[in-house]
């Protein structure tokens, strides 16, 4: 039975290609079938099959997003340019850090303006990144999908989007909370454009240390909304993220350090060891953990917040030591992710530590 089930597919499969000999002999393949013509020797291939070598050429290549799974819908590829997921992080620092300042809920509708017109700012400042960093973008997988690599978005329209959040975001904030959060807000995008994007990020290993400062700003637009002036507690605030920021990055750099040297980026890991990254790593976890003990009497935080300033931080101290011990990108993920959960803890104990408050 086998045999006769074998020899009946071998038939059908040789009047299948006899069919097709036919057809093809007798132009029968339809008017959107190439045609197939012998070229001669210097002879320059029709434009079809130049074609058919460039996807020849790139087959088994790594494919792009819209070959993958298909185009996104343009409002997403807009959505992506602003980098949603940093701008989360963001609202997060900012809404605790208003309650610290108000000492109790701050008005709904100032929350949601000051959020709404963060957002805009720091979304307009991430779509300028991108419009600057699409060159080396293509260059690295880790951004290889973005929407101005991919050509969802074309650099005039991801610019012109940019430039629109912007103006929006300072008309909001000026209109709806005060003059200083709205100059606040947009002088982070500034610093964040031309000091970090255009200047430090392709020339300097000190890159993400120094404009690591526009991610620390969103504290004091929240500070400012409320009380409408700035004082020692939002300016150690600020200082607690700037800290913060070069072992986050700098943990999830040394996972794409090869991205990084293709680009020919001098983000720490691509030029240093890894020993030297997890060292620089260490000290910048150990004074982040200081300063978030300083805020204790000046920030006016009780038992709430000083237990959880304690044990995050030293977590966040422990991992960085395991990293300097295990020298390996595991390890360096593992501290990246820890440091997005510690600075989310931390300013929700703030919140809760002014709602709930314990004296020390």
């Amino acid at each position: 039975m086998p045999g006769a089930l074998a020899g009946s597919r071998r038939s059908h499969v040789k009047v299948i290609a006899e069919r097709g000999a036919r057809a093809f002999s007798h132009g029968e393949l339809g008017a959107g079938a190439p045609s197939l013509r012998v070229v001669k020797p210097g002879e320059v291939a029709p434009k079809d099959g130049a074609k058919a070598a460039g996807k020849l050429r790139g087959f088994g290549k790594s494919r792009s997003r819209s070959s993958q799974a298909g185009p996104r819908p343009k409002v997403l590829a807009y959505v992506a340019l602003t980098k949603p997921r940093i701008i989360e992080l963001l609202l997060v620092t900012t809404l605790p850090t208003m309650v610290v300042a108000k000492r109790g809920i701050p008005n709904v509708w100032l929350m949601i303006a000051t959020l709404v017109g963060g957002a805009l700012a720091a979304g307009g400042a991430n779509a300028i990144n991108m419009f600057v960093d699409r060159d080396i973008d293509a260059l690295m997988k880790r951004t290889a999908n973005r929407p101005l690599v991919t050509g969802e978005v074309t650099p005039p329209s991801a610019l012109a989007f940019a430039i629109t959040l912007e103006v929006v975001s300072f008309a909001l904030l000026w209109a709806t909370v005060n003059l200083l959060s709205a100059v606040l807000a947009v002088s982070a995008t500034l610093f964040y454009v031309f000091v970090y994007t255009l200047w430090l990020k392709r020339s300097s290993t000190q890159n993400i240390v120094i404009g690591g400062a526009a991610g620390a700003v969103p504290v004091l637009v929240g500070w400012s909304a409320v009380t409408g002036t700035l004082g020692l507690a939002p300016v150690l605030l600020f200082l607690l993220i700037f800290l913060w920021t070069p072992p986050h990055f700098w943990a999830l750099a040394v996972k794409y350090t090869e991205d990084y040297k293709a680009a020919d980026v001098p983000m720490l890991p691509a030029v240093e060891s890894l020993e030297n990254t997890s060292n620089q790593i260490v000290a910048y976890t150990l004074v982040m953990a200081l300063c978030s003990i300083v805020l204790v009497p000046f920030a006016h935080f009780g038992a709430i917040y000083a237990i959880a300033a304690l044990v995050l931080g030293g977590w966040f101290i422990f991992s960085a030591f395991q990293l300097r011990q295990a020298k390996t990108p595991k390890a360096a993920m593992r501290t990246f992710h820890y440091s997005i959960t510690y600075l989310t803890l931390l300013f929700v104990s703030m919140g809760v530590d002014v709602l709930v408050h314990i004296r020390l």
